[in-house]
């Protein structure tokens, strides 16, 4: 997966594909071209698509395996509870696609209507869409080379794909002909890091409006460094920052409920971080084993565990992105509601 070069002068730039930092950038023709610069039609097809979904969430991670996919679907999954609340999960991590095992909807198919791919439903107001339901099975591999995950040429399997099964980029078809319907909420799942996939949904994304990303690390150092690396993606592209979940915040024992330190903040942790940043932090997510087999059996944690403390620092944190959604929303839906 590529990452975003350092210092990108941007596909606006005069110096797009031509500066020393465009050196071994899979998009540097691309962009040396000026083809990059061109408007993209499918942004305004996609600003009009997404007037009927009022908050847009992304999730973002600077390392796998912190649980952002974890926070994605819970995140999901508490905001559905309301019956009257409308919720999709979109999931672009099209490498490592996990939502659909998560959501227990492995093995289910998307569906084609006339008026576009139909999400998958896990209830009547909440839709899942994923990379996952297009494979045969959950073992196949989709790789994609450079621009491709945008050009969109799907090799399922690992095996070569013909000139037949390329698809206009598949994240440009995720956001423009799902049919989404009345959202009140799309929450995005990206990939780990700062890769390509993160630039084309902001971009896309940009002209309807996106309320915020919300990022997800662990306690220890390690993870610290790579999120501070996400922050500073988000400043670069202009992407509010809803706020930062803390994740494994120590483990909280189910049987005594004493808590223990498994991955120390030797540096403060998401805490300090987010002080020194000035950004929210949303919450402190204890592990919980519980999680992780709710997970595995395609179940809500939230209803699995209601009393447990990882499940009340879910609740208090989706109500602060709530809160933020409400007080962030865009004009236009403030004199339409």
């Amino acid at each position: 997966m590529e990452e975003v070069p350092q210092g990108c002068p941007g596909t606006g730039s005069a110096q797009a594909g031509r500066g020393a930092s465009c050196q071994g950038c899979p998009n540097q023709r691309l962009c040396a071209s000026g083809a990059g610069a061109t408007p993209d039609p499918a942004i305004e097809e996609i600003k009009e698509k997404m007037k009927t979904v009022k908050h847009k969430i992304l999730v973002l991670s600077g390392k796998g395996g912190v649980g952002k996919s974890t926070f994605s679907a819970h995140l999901a999954h508490g905001l559905a509870e309301d019956e009257n609340t409308q919720v999709a999960l979109l999931d672009i991590d099209i490498c490592g696609p996990s939502i659909p095992k998560i959501m227990g909807l492995e093995g289910e198919q998307v569906h084609q209507s006339g008026s576009g791919w139909s999400p998958v439903f896990l209830e009547d107001n909440l839709g899942v869409m994923s990379v996952g339901f297009l494979l045969s099975g959950p073992d196949d591999a989709v790789i994609w080379r450079g621009p491709k995950k945008h050009e969109s040429r799907v090799l399922a399997g690992g095996g070569e794909a013909s000139p037949g099964s390329r698809f206009p980029g598949m994240i440009k078809q995720f956001l423009r002909d799902v049919d989404w319907g009345e959202l009140d909420y799309l929450i995005v799942d990206t990939p780990p890091g700062t890769s390509d996939e993160h630039l084309s949904v902001v971009q896309y994304l940009a002209a309807a409006h996106i309320d915020g990303a919300v990022i997800i690390t662990t306690p220890q150092e390690m993870s610290l460094q790579d999120v501070r690396k996400e922050i500073s993606f988000c400043h670069k592209v202009k992407l509010p920052i809803i706020g930062v979940v803390e994740n494994m915040s120590g483990f909280v024992c189910p049987k005594c409920q004493k808590e223990s330190q498994i991955f120390p903040p030797t540096t403060g942790g998401a805490e300090v971080m987010c002080q020194d940043l000035k950004l929210p932090l949303l919450g402190k997510v204890p592990l919980d084993p519980r999680i992780g087999k709710s997970c595995d059996k395609g179940q809500s944690f939230l209803i699995d565990a209601p009393d447990s403390p990882a499940a009340l620092a879910y609740r208090s944190i989706i109500q602060r992105i709530q809160e933020f959604c409400s007080l962030h929303q865009p004009k236009e839906s403030l004199v339409g509601s």
